[in-house]
């Protein structure tokens, strides 16, 4: 079956930096925009960044853009979210999704930032 797995999130000082991976199974990882989202607390899921199937194409939400770097690697299935300059708005939990059949997401990771 389709299983999404997320990994990397924790605490991280303001200014610092994380490395989240998701990895998938269960489906033509390679066919899919892979998206990253996160869901702060008493607030709704958030868009985060997207990558096209092959990763020659990539979006941001203005909040993170030029800080978070989405990236895959196809032969791993897996996505990655570099997220560097983190702020404590940036804390939350991360979802990475893609959309086959249904909306799909994996159990997220917990991104917190605070001194």
């Amino acid at each position: 079956q389709v299983q999404l797995v997320e990994s990397g999130g924790g605490l991280v000082q303001p200014g610092g930096s994380l490395r989240l991976s998701c990895a998938g199974s269960g489906f033509t990882f390679s066919s899919y925009v892979m998206n990253w989202y996160r869901q702060a607390p008493e607030k709704g899921r958030e868009l985060v960044a997207a990558i096209s199937s092959g990763g020659g194409g990539t979006n941001y939400v203005d909040s993170v853009k030029g800080r978070f770097t989405i990236s895959r690697d196809n032969a791993k299935n897996t996505v990655y979210l570099q997220m560097n300059s983190l702020k404590p708005e940036d804390t939350a939990v991360y979802y990475c999704n893609f959309r086959g059949a249904r909306n799909y997401w994996g159990q997220g990771t917990q991104v917190t930032v605070s001194s």
